[in-house]
């Protein structure tokens, strides 16, 4: 379960911290609210090909983070096969950045 999501500089949106309670959550609002760019930072996070269009004009760098709560599935194996530590709150976290790369041949012409 998607327990909260962190937004900073994705899109239209500064910062933007959502905390979701158990249950049932539904994310209403008119066109152009921005429930689709909710979902886009929600697809960046757990993998999605990353587009600079999507960090915030004027800044350098997106960073989307969700807490789930995996406490429910039967997944601490998978941790351990994959040395990684486990704990019932898994963290995702991604950031997008512009960097600009130069590469030299060390050629003159």
């Amino acid at each position: 379960m998607l327990n909260s999501l962190h937004i900073e500089n994705y899109v239209l949106i500064k910062k933007l911290d959502l905390n979701f309670e158990s249950g049932f959550s539904v994310i209403t609002g008119q066109t152009g609210a921005g429930k689709s760019i909710l979902l886009g930072a929600l697809n960046l996070v757990l993998g999605a090909r990353a587009d600079l269009k999507t960090i915030k004009e004027g800044t350098e760098k997106c960073i989307i983070e969700a807490v789930f709560d995996v406490s429910k599935f039967d997944i601490k194996d998978f941790f351990e096969e994959n040395d990684l530590d486990y704990s019932s709150e898994s963290i995702l976290r991604r950031e997008v950045a512009r960097i600009f790369v130069f590469f030299s041949t060390g050629k003159r012409f």
